[in-house]
């Protein structure tokens, strides 16, 4: 019963977090279209997820203490997301308790749903404060490179 509760609450924040993280998710290499001029992301055409930083480093010139740079936010970044997945992980299991209840207290369920919304909101502003530490680390050339291979679309 306990597991079935837990399955039902991760399900509802996984679709939860789905809806929401569309416009990060917009970033990621794979997602061409959407970093295209007029795409569904306005932000993406101006920020470089890790991979694709990656991906060209040789083509850009990346130095190493760029790279190095990109390779310790990288590293907090993960360290930060695993301590709110403990966090999301922990609020699912209050809400599953509280929505397992005959009768749910609408008000506390809510108030954890308010959490589990603040978890994903910070993972979402780390996510972005990562870009933007990639952009700052490097050049407008090797901006401009990144940004032609964004628009060049998937040959790579």
């Amino acid at each position: 019963m306990r597991a079935s509760r837990v399955g039902m609450v991760i399900a509802v924040s996984l679709v939860l977090v789905m809806e929401a993280s569309a416009p990060l998710a917009a970033q990621q290499p794979q997602a061409q279209p959407s970093q295209q001029p007029g795409g569904s992301d306005p932000l993406a055409r101006y920020l470089f997820p890790p991979e694709l930083v990656m991906a060209l480093q040789r083509e850009i010139g990346l130095l190493p203490a760029q790279r190095q740079q990109i390779s310790q936010a990288i590293g907090r970044l993960q360290a930060r997301v695993l301590e709110l997945q403990w966090t999301m992980h922990e609020e699912q299991e209050a809400l599953a308790d509280l929505l397992s209840r005959p009768q749910v207290d609408s008000a506390a369920a809510l108030a954890v749903m308010d959490r589990v919304l603040g978890v994903e909101r910070e993972v979402k502003r780390a996510h972005l404060a990562l870009l933007i530490q990639i952009k700052n680390a490097l050049t407008p050339e090797q901006q401009e490179r990144l940004r032609a291979a964004q628009q060049a679309g998937p040959a790579r």
